[in-house]
């Protein structure tokens, strides 16, 4: 069946709770489109480090995939490389880090608020207000930043930030403060953000799981108002919408879809973890009702899957979705997505994501 709205009218009527013909799709596929420049494609050391060159992967992924949206994450070292850690950047991997900036109690004291016009923090604003200008005709665009305690846990380490939480008063209180610096930090990047023009912005809020911390503690190390809450508050006061991405087991969807006021939240799902959000009950629970939903085909099937599995598994989650909004009263409140970024590795099959979004455009309609 032949689309009979463009990018931006089903984009709207989705986020509008309207009638659309189909169901928006968007695999989560932002490294992995640098393999499309120049058609012989880019190493991601280049991508990454360079603004041009990040944006480019958005504008020749768009051409060749035909996505409803388009979101720039870059990778989730970006902030803690600013701020000091040593980030191991590989020829073709995504980059990691691997000697943090904070190995002490004191080393969380000592965090100070990079200059965002440089460093990576520049390559991802800059490059992400170049898609933007490409693109904002076609689709409904996004910029994608770390949360302040993810950002933390790539800084110091999960293991000892989640431990430091709680094994003394001195340390719980360093944890603070360096969760206040980097909420400094993401308030220059949402103003550095907004002179680009996105129409939204998506957070990485990830340790909003309850396979890591419950609500009394995830709203004592992000969830309180001077930290995701102000940040949330800022991005719409500069003109953009408010998104989430979370691509935990047990997201905390009460703060994080409700409480957050998000426009889009995107998910995953993992079937062998009892409690796991489906697609049908985040919507049946009404988490759709007031917010674009977005999830949640496993990243690695885009590896694994032939693409008569691809097209089984997209055409199965449209059915499963399509169903639920109907039987709750909804328009296309549900973005059909992976559940994580598709993969960026060499090994990722590009036809993969094309028979995702062209079954979404087949199976995702509401006749």
């Amino acid at each position: 069946m032949a689309d009979t709205m463009n990018h931006i009218e089903r984009d709207v009527a989705a986020l509008s709770n309207k009638p659309a013909d189909r169901l928006p799709v968007y695999p989560l596929a932002m490294g992995v489109c640098r393999r499309l420049i120049n058609g012989t494609g880019i190493t991601y050391h280049d991508w990454v480090t360079d603004p041009k060159k990040f944006a480019s992967a958005f504008v020749a992924g768009q051409k060749y995939f035909d996505f409803d949206f388009a979101i720039g994450l870059m990778d989730l070292s970006v902030m803690a490389g600013d701020l000091g850690a040593h980030i191991r950047m590989d020829e073709q991997n995504t980059p990691f880090v691997d000697d943090p900036c904070i190995k002490s109690l004191e080393d969380y004291e000592k965090l100070e608020v990079p200059d965002v016009t440089k460093g990576r923090s520049n390559v991802l604003v800059k490059g992400t207000g170049m898609f933007v200008k490409e693109l904002a005709s076609q689709v409904i665009t996004a910029a994608f930043l770390e949360g302040p305690l993810l950002a933390l846990t790539q800084s110091r380490g999960a293991e000892f930030v989640f431990k430091d939480m709680y094994e003394s008063e001195s340390s719980r209180a360093a944890v603070h403060k360096a969760l206040h610096t980097i909420t400094e930090y993401d308030k220059e990047m949402v103003k550095a953000f907004a002179q680009e023009k996105p129409a939204g912005l998506v957070w990485d809020y990830l340790w909003g799981s309850y396979s890591c911390l419950g609500d009394t503690e995830y709203n004592e190390f992000e969830g309180q108002h001077k930290y995701a809450g102000c940040l949330n508050e800022l991005v719409v006061k500069e003109g953009m919408a408010n998104c989430v991405h979370n691509c935990a087991d047990l997201p905390h969807l009460d703060t994080q879809v409700k409480q957050y006021k998000s426009t889009i939240y995107s998910m995953a799902y993992y079937p062998l973890i009892p409690g796991s959000p489906t697609a049908k009950e985040v919507i049946a629970k009404g988490y759709a009702d007031n917010c674009l939903m977005a999830g949640n085909i496993d990243p690695q099937g885009y590896i694994r899957w032939t693409p008569e599995k691809m097209q089984k598994t997209t055409m199965n989650l449209c059915n499963e979705v399509v169903k639920a909004l109907k039987d709750r009263g909804l328009g296309a409140r549900y973005c059909i997505a992976s559940g994580c970024e598709v993969p960026p590795a060499l090994s990722t099959k590009m036809d993969n994501i094309k028979v995702c979004v062209d079954t979404v455009k087949q199976y995702g309609t509401f006749a």
